[in-house]
């Protein structure tokens, strides 16, 4: 049975104002600081909103959770403040790219830019296919697994990015994820039943040990 709703993506970063800045020029969005230490890159939804808080905690490896994006061309992104991480090629259709703070993106080039210039959410996992399984069954929608090695969740309610997707890495989890999604539920007890385990006021972690946002519905 279908119990979460997804509500939005949460970054932690050191400096909110320069990386939301960044973010809303490459999404085509608005930054709005909320106080000092938080705001969000707001879209035309509540679901499309990227939300950053501050921490002191510096990037020390890579993310383990990362956001595909539509650009125009490399070179754009390179002047709003991206980097490149790893060009494109050897059969790869994007550029690996990092924000004004190291935070890993995987840029796919169009001649035009859609409205929504964000696809989706890509998630690192040790088991890809149970990953996805476990999150398709929270929320309720089919999984797709490829010959590749990856799999994916689609149609997910509430969500406007097309897809979350799982992607195979040797290396194990070792720090909490700066970036998170959040979602909505009936009640905690859900989620525990399911297999989540909470490590933090409103933060539970799904079986492979991703961090993620939880806040209660009403309905």
């Amino acid at each position: 049975m279908a119990i979460a709703r997804f509500k939005k993506v949460t970054m932690e970063c050191r400096d909110p104002e320069r990386v939301g800045a960044f973010w809303a020029d490459v999404l085509g969005r608005t930054w709005k600081a909320y106080d000092a230490d938080s705001g969000g890159v707001f879209g035309p939804t509540p679901r499309h909103t990227l939300w950053l808080t501050r921490t002191p905690e510096p990037k020390t490896v890579k993310n383990r959770v990362h956001l595909d994006v539509y650009a125009v061309s490399v070179a754009g992104l390179e002047v709003l403040g991206a980097t490149v991480v790893l060009p494109a090629g050897d059969g790869r259709t994007w550029t690996m790219m990092a924000d004004p703070e190291g935070n890993e993106f995987c840029a796919f080039l169009r001649d035009e830019l859609p409205e929504d210039r964000l696809p989706g959410l890509v998630a690192d996992a040790a088991d890809p296919r149970a990953a996805a399984q476990w999150w398709a069954d929270l929320y309720g929608v089919p999984v797709k697994h490829s010959d590749e090695g990856w799999s994916s969740v689609e149609q997910v309610p509430d969500m406007p990015m097309r897809s979350i997707a799982f992607n195979p890495v040797p290396e194990p989890k070792s720090v909490p994820n700066r970036m998170r999604w959040e979602i909505s539920v009936p009640a905690y007890a859900d989620l525990e039943a399911a297999g989540a385990r909470p490590v933090g006021p409103g933060v539970y972690a799904d079986p492979e040990g991703n961090e993620f946002g939880v806040v209660l519905r009403r309905s």
